[in-house]
């Protein structure tokens, strides 16, 4: 029998019971951690130990403000430490996610009409939107199993020479989990004279995070992180980065604590990181992230990343007997070491919106379908041609998602075990034999599924009152 995992207790809510199609109770089993993960039991008993003497941060003289400065001021250290930024040259802002992380970044990189950001064919699209109304954006392709095309990136470098100003790229993609070779790529934008940025969302859960000294050739300018993704979801994210760069310009979010002083006719703005961080920042939201990042330090990232190599493996060998599975990325549990964990893949004749809700439903499994939020990669992946991609999204645009491409996946945290994807396949070889009770009826404008004449019953176990 495969040793128990000892980072189970740790996670709030594991084993829940959750009801079924059926009526009966399962413990709830949760597969979706590359969208978010649950809160670290060490998280929310901090936050206990802490909430008591919450109070405004920063210019307040009771007891409370000075605790609560303190412990937001820590938050900062922390998250630095987690990702190896040097402290005194670089600086750690709080906002709310990885998306506004990345969207406070293009705001201040100052682009020029004519300044070009690289990013690839496997960002979520957090690391693709917010650069499309600044800069001209440039996407280096991917192979076809989903890595990136190293060769099209040093294309993309030479051919637009002296126009590209920024390089981001993401650690680990989060369709696929393929670890893009992101030390290597910051060294070759920086030998163009860019600067880098690393999406770390959904790498720094699993693989350590390390920015490297600042005159090193392979030093990462920016990282951007989620409190979510790594066990402290509190509505809290980080960029971090050098001071020197968020000096040179004024925040594009002002009021409150981003100054040091204003008169009717001038503005003196603070020093970093409070020009960035406007307005009543969420500590409690900071003080969790800080705590999750210590206890993955604790804990040890090479640690984890063994134990999820690991459980990738056996999902993969334990996936390849269901009929009908096809499998997307990498297939081999030998090279579970080039990615992170997370599993695309499909069912032959059974649409992934259907899959997933017969998953939910009927096996007490959670899961997700669809595109993940990265259309062009997901689209890639499934090799569909121009035409039927155009016909796909037309009908989207029309309305009527039913024919939507997606995939269903599964995807690691660092308290899954083998007993977690054993769920899963038996339910997936149920599924297979056609073995599931429902009568399930699309929504066409979602494209979601549902059991015919089923309410979902979610008074007893959660409800504001109205």
């Amino acid at each position: 029998m495969h040793a128990a995992n000892p980072m189970r207790k740790r996670i709030l809510g594991i084993d829940t019971p959750v009801p079924l199609l059926d009526g009966s109770h399962v413990p709830y089993v949760n597969l979706d951690n590359a969208a978010s993960t649950p809160p670290l039991v060490d998280v929310m008993d901090a936050l206990n130990q802490f909430m008591p003497f919450y109070s405004s941060v920063h210019r307040g003289t009771g007891f409370k403000s000075r605790l609560s400065t303190e412990a937001y001021d820590h938050a900062h250290e922390i998250i630095a430490q987690f990702v190896g930024a040097n402290p005194d040259t670089n600086t750690v802002i709080f906002g709310k996610n990885t998306t506004e992380a990345v969207n406070k970044l293009s705001f201040r990189m100052n682009f020029a009409p004519d300044d070009v950001v690289i990013t690839t064919l496997l960002e979520h699209h957090s690391d693709d939107l917010p650069w499309r109304n600044k800069a001209t954006v440039v996407h280096v392709n991917a192979t076809p199993e989903g890595k990136l095309d190293e060769d099209d990136f040093d294309r993309q470098l030479e051919k637009y020479a002296g126009r590209v100003k920024l390089v981001a790229v993401t650690g680990a993609a989060n369709v696929t989990g393929y670890i893009t070779p992101f030390y290597r790529l910051a060294r070759k934008a920086h030998d163009a004279g860019a600067m880098f940025m690393l999406d770390a969302a959904q790498f720094a859960p699993h693989r350590k995070v390390d920015m490297k000294p600042d005159d090193d050739p392979e030093h990462i300018d920016f990282v951007v992180i989620s409190g979510h993704k790594m066990y402290a979801p509190f509505g809290t994210g980080a960029l971090v980065g050098p001071k020197e760069f968020f000096l040179k310009s004024a925040p594009e979010y002002r009021g409150g604590g981003t100054i040091d002083l204003v008169t009717p006719d001038e503005v003196h703005w603070a020093g970093m990181p409070d020009r960035d961080e406007a307005g009543s920042p969420n500590v409690p939201g900071a003080v969790a992230m800080a705590v999750a990042a210590q206890v993955l330090m604790d804990v040890g990232m090479d640690t984890i990343a063994a134990h999820e190599a690991e459980l990738t493996a056996y999902a993969l060998k334990q996936l390849r007997g269901v009929p009908g599975i096809k499998i997307y990325g990498e297939t081999d549990p030998a090279n579970v070491s080039e990615k992170v964990g997370v599993i695309p893949f499909e069912m032959a004749g059974v649409s992934h919106f259907l899959l997933a809700a017969i998953l939910g439903y009927e096996g007490g499994v959670g899961v997700r379908s669809g595109c993940f939020c990265a259309h062009p990669y997901v689209v890639h992946l499934l090799g569909l041609d121009e035409e039927s991609a155009d016909d796909w999204r037309q009908q989207m645009l029309g309305g009527d998602r039913s024919n939507m491409p997606g995939l269903v996946r599964m995807s690691f945290g660092c308290y899954n075990d083998h007993s977690d994807v054993d769920r899963l396949t038996t339910m997936l070889y149920r599924v297979a034999e056609g073995d599931y009770q429902g009568d399930y009826q699309l929504d066409r404008a979602s494209g979601e599924y549902t059991p015919r004449g089923y309410t979902d019953r979610l008074t007893p176990y959660f409800r504001l009152k109205i």
